[in-house]
């Protein structure tokens, strides 16, 4: 999922892994020991499947790919970001955002399950929307304004995830991801041709700040 955002300051609230912590650092641990992927785009085959279940818990390969996906995310801009978007075939993925009530999110989870909510607790909401693997366009699409994600951390251990607003967003986004939906197949066919249409315009821009912002931070 993409978004614009700065560093958050310590002074702000932060959860991670759903929990609250006392102090954070702007730079997540995982961005400086990460290096930054490809971001795969739009019509690669791979975006278009369900990924496969993560099996292999508490390997450092599962570390390291998390840490990669954290850097690449930062370096995108990102809100959150799934294996599938640097090309891997794994049900996973990780956030960095703040909500809309100032409370900075951060973590990872594997093999994501989204809730039924009941239609007593629920309101569809609709905003502007973007994704990494989209470059360039947003558009306004309908989602539910609480999500509750249940899975699991990179170490096998069961994890609840809840957000509202924004943050609610993120998670859904991501979890249709590794299903093999992006935002495009929730808008209609029109509006879908024009994103892509203006998509074709920013990417060269959108990828080259990219660059840019992964050279700062050294990766």
């Amino acid at each position: 999922m993409a978004v614009r955002f700065g560093d958050t300051p310590r002074d702000r609230r932060v959860r991670v892994q759903g929990e609250p912590v006392d102090a954070y650092p702007r730079l997540a641990p995982e961005v400086e020991r990460g290096a930054v992927r490809r971001i795969t785009v739009v019509g690669e085959e791979i975006l278009g499947r369900r990924c496969q279940e993560v099996t292999g818990f508490g390997t450092p390969e599962l570390s390291r790919l998390i840490d990669d996906m954290f850097a690449t995310n930062r370096a995108a801009e990102g809100a959150g970001l799934a294996a599938n978007q640097i090309d891997v075939d794994l049900q996973l993925f990780v956030w960095d955002i703040t909500d809309e009530w100032g409370v900075r999110h951060v973590g990872h989870i594997a093999n994501p399950v989204l809730d039924e909510v009941a239609a007593d607790c629920r309101e569809l909401v609709e905003e502007s929307e973007g994704c990494l693997s989209v470059p360039g366009p947003h558009r306004v699409v309908p989602r539910l304004d609480r999500a509750v994600v249940r899975g699991r951390d990179k170490d096998g251990n069961p994890l609840v995830i809840e957000g509202r607003g924004y943050f609610a967003r993120c998670l859904q986004h991501e979890t249709d991801h590794l299903h093999g939906h992006l935002y495009l197949d929730r808008i209609a066919r029109r509006e879908r041709k024009a994103a892509l249409r203006e998509m074709a315009g920013a990417k060269e821009a959108v990828l080259a700040r990219r660059a840019a912002l992964a050279a700062e931070l050294g990766k």
